[in-house]
């Protein structure tokens, strides 16, 4: 089914997407695919908050050089620049939707919000709406998406794949709908807000979070990505294994929280001087390194020393949830692990969000701006999301429509694939990108990735090729043809930086560190 030809269409709602949306639909229509998982994708879940140059004590030089440093050598100087820049005006506009941040009513206060101070910054410059900013900040902009006239929301469809054109230009998304049939959304620009790559492994930070699906259909249709090697694993995450993921904010340590091994001693202190509040893959490493020395599963993160009224104040969420789980975290350290959090690689584009195929755009943690570099730095993640969708706002607003040219589309089997079938082959790559592809890795480990996920890879292709259409098997395509081009992507980079860390390379080896740039076609069988 082919459904007319739609003038802006935007795959993905978490905060990009509806921002998006929203600076377009004044002068040009939107559809917005956004299915219900997307309430539990990373946005409604990102507790800290948002970095930006609010305070008088604060100036966008600061910034930028702490963004520089947490980015490990690999940062794109102009987009760090740029984002930071533009930070400012950006949270100035979400104050004027109603976003409700916590306010500051102390009297030496500089600032009329509370800013709190997180790992890798010199400075409080993190606005929040307590300890669950990401909710505050969709339910916010989706209020006012549902009273735009001009903005289309769809629920019932999930985009499976691109539509281009025999110029090699993107016309839209081929769509399935809850009965499995095909929708063909034509468009005259596409915009890409499907969030990052943390689905690929088995433990992650979000109850349902992105497997990389709209950077391969990116790449599909030809897309440069850029960086796959640089997942960020969030230093503490709950340590539940019965219950659904959870984060534990950065901002718990920014406030204080110490970090204790299974005897209860400090050991941030003897590893980095900033301590807890080093950048995040310092700190991962460090834990991960703890619990093999110790031969546990998990480490602490104590806060018992700021006393139940503060930690009820400043982490009500993060308080609640535990209690719910059986932690006082007011009497008991909070038992914390490292998970998948955050994919500072994706679709290269430039500061206007464009990609490299002409009408695509990619905004949010499918992006890779260069913002982030080897390592993203806490709480610039929504920042990115806020400045590069409205600069993607303006461009789209100057853009020509065009005319649509000869469309290209794929066609499927139908076949039925069994979904016990599906679940076997992801759960076995989920394994093996945790065990080989994860905060520490190897040669070693990555030969036997590459190997073991090349197989998987043949034998789920040999299903595609005979299939009918389904989410399942579109998303578990795209992940596993990902973590092929994840893998390629670390083994390729000889030198450990930032957030891959490799005990067999030198620490920084390139004398002019440059990104890893790689296409689908550099994938054999793809």
């Amino acid at each position: 089914m082919t459904d007319g030809k739609h003038e802006v269409l935007v795959i993905g709602g978490g905060v990009a997407g509806l921002v998006l949306a929203l600076e377009v639909a004044d002068h040009r229509r939107v559809t917005l695919l956004r299915p219900a998982s997307d309430d539990q994708g990373a946005s409604r879940w990102a507790q800290g908050g948002i970095a930006a140059v609010l305070s008088p004590q604060d100036d966008i030089e600061a910034h930028v050089a702490d963004t520089l440093v947490a980015g490990d050598g690999l940062c794109d100087e102009a987009a760090v620049r740029f984002t930071v820049e533009q930070g400012p005006a950006a949270i100035e506009w979400l104050l004027s939707l109603g976003v409700p941040f916590t306010p500051d009513a102390s009297p030496d206060a500089g600032y009329p919000y509370h800013l709190t101070r997180e790992g890798g910054h010199g400075a409080r410059r993190i606005i929040h709406a307590d300890d669950a900013t990401g909710r505050a900040v969709v339910e916010t902009l989706r209020q006012h998406v549902d009273a735009h006239p001009r903005i289309t929301l769809r629920g019932d469809l999930t985009a499976i794949g691109l539509i281009g054109d025999t110029q090699g230009h993107c016309r839209g998304a081929r769509c399935l709908d809850g009965d499995g049939r095909v929708h063909e959304l034509l468009a005259a620009d596409t915009v890409l807000a499907t969030g990052g790559a943390s689905g690929l492994y088995r433990h992650t930070t979000s109850p349902q979070p992105a497997s990389g699906e709209g950077m391969m259909m990116a790449a599909e249709l030809g897309a440069e990505l850029m960086n796959l090697e640089f997942q960020q694993f969030h230093p503490t995450c709950l340590f539940d294994p019965d219950g659904p993921a959870f984060l534990i904010s950065e901002a718990v340590r920014g406030e204080g929280g110490q970090l204790l091994n299974a005897a209860g001693e400090r050991f941030m202190p003897g590893i980095d001087p900033r301590a807890e509040l080093a950048p995040r893959d310092v700190v991962a490493r460090a834990i991960d390194a703890e619990m093999q020395r110790t031969n546990t599963d998990h480490v602490f993160l104590d806060i018992r020393h700021l006393g139940e009224t503060a930690i009820r104040h400043h982490f009500p969420t993060i308080h609640a949830h535990c209690a719910g789980r059986g932690w006082d975290i007011a009497r008991q350290p909070i038992p914390v692990v490292p998970a998948a959090h955050y994919s500072c690689g994706g679709v290269s584009t430039d500061l206007d969000s464009a990609t490299t195929v002409p009408r695509l755009y990619a905004i949010g943690e499918v992006a890779c701006t260069g913002l982030h570099g080897a390592n993203r730095m806490a709480s610039n993640s929504l920042l990115e999301c806020l400045v590069y969708a409205r600069s993607c706002a303006r461009q789209l607003l100057e853009a020509e429509t065009g005319s649509a040219a000869e469309l290209l589309t794929a066609r499927f089997g139908d076949r039925m694939e069994p979904p016990e079938t599906l679940t076997t082959i992801r759960e076995a790559m989920r394994q093996l990108m945790s065990a080989r592809v994860a905060i520490v890795r190897t040669d070693q480990g990555l030969d036997e990735a590459a190997r073991e996920l090349g197989q998987l890879h043949r034998d789920l292709a040999l299903r595609v090729r005979e299939a009918a259409p389904s989410v399942a098997l579109s998303n578990l395509w795209h992940a596993l043809r990902l973590a092929r081009l994840t893998v390629a992507s670390a083994r390729a980079r000889r030198e450990s930086r930032g957030l891959h860390f490799n005990p067999g390379c030198e620490v920084h080896g390139d004398a002019d560190p440059h990104p890893s740039r790689i296409h689908l076609t550099d994938l054999d069988g793809s």
